[in-house]
């Protein structure tokens, strides 16, 4: 299917927002013509594409209505005022049920917006439901969902990404033209470059993490996902900026995010520096995604950009640091889940005591990959192995941020590929935990050290025709960076496999149409 057979669904969030403000299209059209494609292929997971895990579609409708009354009205509205957007569902909302993918919170209300649903509503942008993950967004392929995975639009078959699956597959298989992630180790990335989409890791603290149910608090960061650097740039300019709420919340400028995007589609690179990180390539990645890789730097280059290769040794150590740094503030965390408050209760008859109460729901209320990260972090934070495992990580994490201090005293931005492989199969890694963690390993760092970062298509892998993504990582506070080589990118690839990954609906299943 093209763009253009798809009508409304096919139009760029920019091109949306262009016609509803000229009043080509209402705004009600537009969310209409989301919700058919959502029914159309969404579905359950045995068939669909499953990205959604509740889809408003009164409030979605009311909110488009309420932005044709009032533009009608001659109010001055959003630059994305009724443009539909699908929202993770680890971000808390009042008006719709909040599970995080968990059994533990399913059906649960929040009693609040998060500040980035506040601000989405403000903006006048139209959430048309809360998208599927990893239970509390820990898992890379949206397989530790507790209410099963999602399926990549590009192959039914295969994954797509975690823990935003649901959010990237929303945007591959045109039911949304924006979506919200988020990133503790790569969950906004890796599902972005795994079904051919943009994802961006913001600055940590660039945007709010107020109402994010947290999985580990100093990694989390939510951000912009789109099918063009455009639409990402103009989402994460609503999204962003200092809020008193979020006590991490950086209190600087947004950069000119949109100002980037729209120079780098102009396809100059002169006078930037481009750093390719040396640790990451060689064995462990496929082929096609090093060819598309090596393709896309050497574009890079074409368009003006000075390339050389940079060395960040402690890289290599980033993801066993994380796996000790992320399960310790996951056993903090999810320590509130006690069966008292909130979320479910079970065995609660009157006979038995607070403890076995709390015992029989987090065992009922977790699924197998959060409890062994509440186990593993428990067990890193005890008395005797603090210093040995959870210490050491932090001290590992301080030599990855001064690798990235070093690099970028050379360059302006480094660059990798997002994951070692394309999308694999569902169902090929849940057994083997390890294998399923190095999906992570390009993405990690960048948490560990707070700065921003991004995934851009840049091809489709010659062994099995799916999406590659380079992954482009820029300073803290240089967020502007990502979108000025990403536009860059963007428009050289345009009229070549670029029409396919940014213009044409993969071919969904007949089982989801």
């Amino acid at each position: 299917m093209s763009g253009t057979e798809h009508g409304l669904v096919g139009r760029t969030a920019a091109e949306l927002a262009t016609s509803i403000a000229s009043g080509e299209v209402s705004a009600v059209e537009v969310t209409q013509a989301h919700l058919d494609r959502v029914d159309a292929v969404d579905g359950p997971a045995e068939s669909g594409v499953h990205a959604f895990l509740h889809v408003d579609a009164d409030g979605a409708l009311a909110a488009a209505a309420d932005v044709d009354a009032r533009r009608a009205a001659g109010e001055r509205l959003g630059p994305l005022a009724g443009v539909p957007l699908a929202l993770k569902d680890v971000i808390t909302t009042s008006d719709m049920p909040t599970t995080a993918g968990s059994r533990i919170l399913d059906g649960w209300r929040p009693p609040y917006d998060a500040t980035i649903a506040r601000r989405l509503r403000e903006a006048d942008v139209v959430v048309l439901g809360k998208t599927n993950m990893d239970e509390f967004a820990m898992g890379s392929s949206t397989e530790n969902s507790a209410f099963g995975p999602t399926r990549n639009p590009w192959d039914m078959t295969r994954i797509p990404g975690g823990s935003g699956g649901g959010s990237a597959a929303s945007l591959a298989a045109y039911e949304a033209p924006l979506a919200i992630g988020t990133d503790t180790g790569g969950s906004i990335r890796q599902p972005a470059a795994l079904t051919g989409t943009v994802g961006v890791k913001p600055t940590y603290g660039g945007v709010s993490r107020y109402g994010l149910i947290a999985c580990a608090s100093s990694l989390d960061q939510a951000g912009p996902c789109a099918r063009t650097v455009l639409d990402a740039a103009l989402l994460h300019s609503v999204v962003a900026g200092h809020d008193a709420l979020d006590a991490t919340s950086i209190d600087q400028p947004v950069p000119d995010v949109v100002g980037a995007a729209r120079r780098g589609a102009e396809g100059d690179l002169t006078g930037l520096r481009v750093g390719v990180v040396k640790e990451f390539g060689g064995e462990g990645y496929q082929a096609g995604v090093e060819a598309r890789f090596n393709d896309a730097v050497a574009q890079l280059s074409k368009l003006g950009a000075e390339v050389v290769e940079v060395s960040c040794p402690n890289f290599v150590y980033a993801l066993p640091a994380y796996y000790l740094i992320l399960p310790s503030e996951v056993s903090s965390n999810l320590a509130r889940f006690d069966a008292m408050r909130y979320g479910l209760r079970v065995g609660d008859d009157g006979t038995r005591s607070a403890e076995e109460v709390m015992n029989r729901t987090r065992g009922a209320g977790f699924g197998a990959e959060a409890k062994r990260r509440i186990m593993l972090g428990t067990y890193a934070l005890s008395s005797g192995y603090y210093d040995a495992y959870y210490g050491q990580a932090q001290k590992v994490r301080t030599l990855v941020a001064r690798d990235f201090e070093a690099a970028f005293g050379r360059v302006d931005v480094l660059v990798s590929p997002t994951t070692p492989t394309t999308a694999f199969p569902i169902g090929e890694r849940v057994d083997d935990p390890l294998a399923m963690y190095r999906n992570d390993l390009c993405t990690i760092p960048s948490n560990l050290a707070g700065n921003a970062s991004a995934s851009f298509p840049c091809g489709l892998a010659d062994e099995d025709g799916l999406p590659v993504g380079l992954h482009v990582m820029a300073p803290v506070l240089a967020d502007d960076r990502l979108y000025r080589v990403g536009a860059a990118l963007e428009q050289a690839y345009a009229g070549s496999w670029g029409g396919l990954l940014l213009n044409q609906a993969p071919e969904l299943k007949e089982s989801a149409s």
